[in-house]
């Protein structure tokens, strides 16, 4: 993303913030390919993530690539991973999309959950990506989650990982915590029951025999945060939702981030409340971007200068595809 960019400008009738991130889920992007290119990546523990590629054809040793991280609930197949990894291809970057454990083209090749810190998959993920693509300079983008795990990745590594020279992370939840309880008032609890609707249907196996072990009945999870306090915390080795949050947000890593890194926010998203982004010192390398509409997501503008109205989707291809990124 470069410092020209044009500012963001919903249509009169989409400046809501949940119209702007439901609106958003229709824009589904071009149909896959019916036989995909995919990867798959062993983990120490013996899960597997896969990788999806996006190769253009014109595409050549050392051009550039990307890697893309979804977000809660998502997968390779969301709509704007698919839409991204297609504008991305188009000019000419080699895209990889990313289904963290269990998700996609994943599902079923994991017993452990993904979650919002679990950077080491992203390592492994990213040395896979470098080693198809060994001369070549990596753009990390994550989207919600995927953004968190990013950050977190950038801030706790010394230098770039892998061969990334630039990031992008997308409404990231840089405190856990917070943006869970503020899904529990109003309006987002829609979005609440949504997350944990999906993400129990998953896990109801692995739910079953927790509350078994600890002999009590199956108690079906209300909310995010009692989702992540009975399974995804323990099941990862947490001892509870507070210590998961506190240990996995990306916010107190971002002084340490030195890779040229874009982050992306709207004061109207519904589901990353904009109060966490107050008050952050935001290091040297670090661009905070935040506009007044745009939801989670979402960022469906008005016509004019791109080619479409997905806003978010040009600004990740342009920032990926800069000559040159500076800090």
């Amino acid at each position: 993303m470069n410092d020209s960019f044009p500012p963001f400008r919903p249509p009169a009738w989409l400046r809501s913030g949940h119209m702007q991130t439901l609106a958003a889920l229709a824009l589904v992007g071009p149909r896959p390919p019916k036989t995909p290119v995919r990867h798959r990546v062993r983990l120490d523990d013996g899960d597997t993530l896969v990788l999806t590629e996006d190769r253009p054809p014109s595409w050549r040793d050392g051009d550039r690539a990307a890697m893309l991280v979804h977000g809660l609930a998502g997968c390779h197949l969301s709509p704007y991973m698919r839409r991204i990894a297609h504008k991305l291809a188009r000019a000419g970057v080699r895209t990889f999309r990313l289904d963290l454990r269990g998700c996609g083209a994943g599902e079923g090749l994991a017993r452990l959950p993904y979650h919002a810190g679990l950077t080491a998959d992203l390592r492994v993920a990213l040395a896979e990506v470098a080693r198809q693509c060994p001369r070549s300079s990596i753009a990390l983008v994550g989207f919600s989650l995927g953004g968190n795990l990013v950050l977190k990745l950038l801030g706790e590594t010394a230098g770039a990982p892998a061969g990334v020279d630039r990031a992008a992370a997308i409404c990231p939840p840089i405190d856990l915590a917070v943006c869970c309880r503020s899904l529990e008032r109003g309006l987002a609890r829609w979005y609440d029951r949504h997350f944990v609707a999906l993400l129990s249907k998953k896990a109801q196996a692995e739910l079953r025999r927790l509350a078994e072990q600890n002999g009590g009945k199956l108690a079906r999870p209300r909310t995010l945060y009692e989702f992540d306090d009975c399974y995804t915390a323990p099941v990862s080795g947490f001892r509870g939702a507070e210590h998961y949050y506190r240990e996995s947000s990306a916010a107190a890593y971002l002084g340490s981030i030195r890779v040229p890194t874009t982050i992306l926010a709207a004061r109207d998203d519904p589901v990353v409340p904009p109060s966490i982004f107050a008050g952050v010192a935001w290091p040297a390398a670090v661009r905070f971007v935040e506009t007044e509409h745009g939801g989670h997501l979402g960022f469906i503008a008005r016509r004019g200068a791109d080619p479409d109205r997905c806003w978010m989707d040009w600004r990740v291809v342009g920032w990926a595809t800069t000559t040159a990124p500076s800090s």
